[in-house]
C-alpha cells in the first residue's frame, strides 16, 4: 500500500518501526516496551550509580555502629639505643713535691637494645553522640530507600517518554512523507498544465513554495525520528532494530478513579520524592539531638597490658604492667562550638521542614495538572480523529472545485497541508495522552513495572524491519525548479 493512499484513506494503521541509518542495522527483532525497560533496569547508568550510592550509605551506618561496639589496639617498638658519656673532675691544692695531688675522672659508653609492646582493649558504656549517629544513619537509609524509589520512577518514565517519542516521531514522519508526495504530485501537475498553458507560472510558484516547504517538514520529522532513538540508546545502553508499535485498539479513557483527590491522596502517600523530604526531617531532628549530644559525659571501660624489655648496663630485663578500670569525660566548655552546632542543627531542621513543603506543594500542583491534561487529552484525541475526517472531506471537495474551476490551487495546496497536519496532531494527541497518563501514575507514586506492562498490552506484537522510505521522487523536484529559469546558453 502507497503511503499517500494510507495517509489519506487509512490513517489509522498500525505502525512497525525501525532505525533510520546504516549505523542502526541489526538482526530483525521487534522489542516491545517491557524488554526495554528491563534493559533499562539493568544497563542505566543513573539508576546504578543511585543503588550504590544506597549501598554507601547503608555502610555508613555500620561505620557509625562500630563505636558501640569493642576497640582493641595493639602498639609496639624496638629500638636501638647508643650513649656516650664523658665527665670529669681534679682537685690540685698546694705546691711543692711533698704536695699531694687527687685527679678523678669517670665516664662510659652503652649500647643496648629495648623493646615494648601495649596492647588496650575499650568498650563504650555510654556515648550519647555514637548512639545518636547511628540513628541518624539509619533515618539516611529510609531516605535512601525513597530517593532510589524516585530515580527508578523517573528511569520508568523517561524510558516510555522516549519510547512513545520514537513512535509519535515516525508517524509524524509518514504524514510528512505522504505530504510530501501529495504535493509533489500536485507540483508535477501544475508544470504540465504551466506547459499546455492552461495555468499562470504564479500557480506553479505556489505549488513549489509549498512544496519546499514540504520538505523541510519532512526534513525535521526524520531529524527528530533519529534523535528520539540516540535518546533511547542512551537509557538503555543498547540499539534497537525495530520497536512494536501502539495499537488503534488503546483505550483511551479518562484516569479512574475518576476523582482527582484520590490522586492526590495517593500522591501525598505514595510519592517517592514527597517521602524522602518527610524523611530528610527526620534526618535533620536527629541531628539536632546528635548536636545536643556534645554536652552529655562519655564513659568507658578500659583494659590494658604494657611490657618492656631493655639489656642496658644499667638496668637489665623486663616489665610489665596491666590496668583494668572505667574512665569518663565531662565536656565542660568546648569554646561554644556545641552551642553553634545545635544552632545549625535547628536551622537545618527548619530548611528540610520548608523543603518538604515545598515539594508537598509541588507534587500536588502537577497531580492536579496531569489529571486535567490527561482528561483533555481524552477529548483531544477524539476531535483531532474527527479532524481527520473533516479535513478529508474538504480537500476532496476542494480538488472538485479546482477541477471545475471554482478553486484554485493554493486552496488545493492549503487544503492537502491541512489534512497531513491533522494526521500529525492527531498523532501526536494520542502519545500525549499516553504519556501524560504515565506521568500521572508516577506523581502519584504508582508507576511500576506492573503499570508499564499494563501500556505494553497496547502494542501490536508485530516483529517486523521497517526501512525509512525513500525521499520523495527529487527528479520531479528538480523539473519544477527549471520552470521559468533562464535558457541554458545553445538550447
Amino acid at each position: 500500500m502507497r503511503l499517500a493512499h494510507w495517509a489519506v484513506n487509512a490513517p489509522f494503521r498500525p505502525l512497525l518501526l525501525a532505525v533510520l541509518t546504516s549505523s542502526f542495522i541489526l538482526p530483525a527483532q521487534a522489542a516491545d516496551l517491557v524488554t526495554i525497560t528491563r534493559d533499562a533496569l539493568n544497563n542505566n547508568a543513573s539508576l546504578a550509580s543511585a543503588r550504590s550510592e544506597f549501598s554507601s550509605v547503608e555502610a555508613a551506618r555500620d561505620v557509625a555502629r562500630g563505636g558501640l561496639l569493642p576497640q582493641v589496639n595493639a602498639s609496639g617498638s624496638a629500638t636501638h639505643n647508643e650513649q656516650f658519656e664523658s665527665q670529669g673532675s681534679a682537685r690540685n691544692t698546694g705546691t711543692g713535691t711533698g704536695a699531694g695531688a687527687n685527679a678523678g675522672v669517670g665516664g662510659g659508653d652503652d649500647s643496648y637494645n629495648t623493646v615494648s609492646l601495649t596492647l588496650e582493649a575499650t568498650q563504650a558504656l555510654f556515648n550519647a553522640v555514637t548512639r545518636q549517629e547511628v540513628t541518624q544513619a539509619e533515618r539516611q537509609i529510609d531516605q535512601q530507600v525513597y530517593l532510589l524509589a524516585a530515580t527508578e520512577q523517573q528511569l520508568l518514565i523517561d524510558v516510555a517518554s522516549a519510547y512513545f517519542d520514537i513512535l509519535r516521531a515516525y508517524e509524524v514522519l509518514e504524514a510528512r512523507l505522504a505530504q510530501e508526495r501529495a504535493i509533489g504530485r500536485q507540483l508535477e501537475q501544475a508544470r504540465e498544465q504551466f506547459e499546455v498553458g492552461l495555468i499562470a507560472i504564479t500557480e506553479v510558484e505556489e505549488a513549489r513554495a509549498s512544496f519546499d516547504q514540504s520538505r523541510a517538514d519532512r526534513i525535521a520529522a526524520e531529524s527528530n525520528l533519529q534523535v528520539a532513538f540516540e535518546v533511547l540508546e542512551q537509557l538503555t545502553g543498547q540499539r534497537y532494530a525495530s520497536i512494536e508499535a501502539l495499537g488503534d485498539s488503546m483505550p483511551i479513557a479518562v484516569p479512574s478513579p475518576t476523582d482527582r483527590n484520590y490522586w492526590v491522596e495517593q500522591a501525598i502517600e505514595r510519592n517517592p520524592q514527597v517521602l524522602a523530604q518527610q524523611a530528610g526531617i527526620e534526618v535533620s531532628r536527629v541531628g539536632v539531638e546528635l548536636a545536643r549530644a556534645g554536652r552529655l559525659p562519655t564513659v568507658q571501660a578500659f583494659a590494658n597490658y604494657q611490657y618492656a624489655d631493655s639489656d642496658s648496663d644499667v638496668v637489665s630485663g623486663y616489665d610489665t604492667s596491666a590496668q583494668v578500670g572505667v574512665s569518663a569525660n565531662v565536656p565542660i566548655y568546648t569554646g561554644g562550638s556545641t552551642s553553634a552546632s545545635i544552632r545549625q542543627g535547628t536551622f537545618q531542621l527548619e530548611s528540610s521542614q520548608y523543603d518538604f513543603e515545598s515539594q508537598r506543594r509541588t507534587t500536588i500542583q502537577q497531580v492536579r495538572s496531569l489529571y486535567t491534561q490527561v482528561s483533555n487529552n481524552v477529548e483531544t484525541v477524539e476531535a483531532r480523529q474527527q479532524a481527520i475526517v473533516s479535513n478529508r472531506s474538504a480537500l476532496e471537495a476542494t480538488r472538485a472545485g479546482y477541477e471545475v474551476g471554482t478553486r484554485n490551487i493554493v486552496d488545493v495546496l492549503n487544503a492537502e497541508q491541512n489534512l497531513y497536519n491533522a494526521i500529525a496532531n492527531y498523532a501526536e494527541a494520542r502519545y500525549d495522552y499516553v504519556v501524560n497518563l504515565l506521568s500521572l501514575r508516577q506523581q502519584a507514586g504508582l508507576l511500576d513495572v506492573e503499570a508499564i506492562e499494563e501500556v505494553n498490552a497496547w502494542l501490536t506484537g508485530d516483529d517486523v524491519n521497517f526501512t525509512l522510505p525513500e525521499s520523495n521522487e527529487p527528479d520531479a523536484y528538480q523539473r519544477a525548479m527549471d520552470i521559468g529559469a533562464p535558457p541554458t546558453p545553445g538550447a
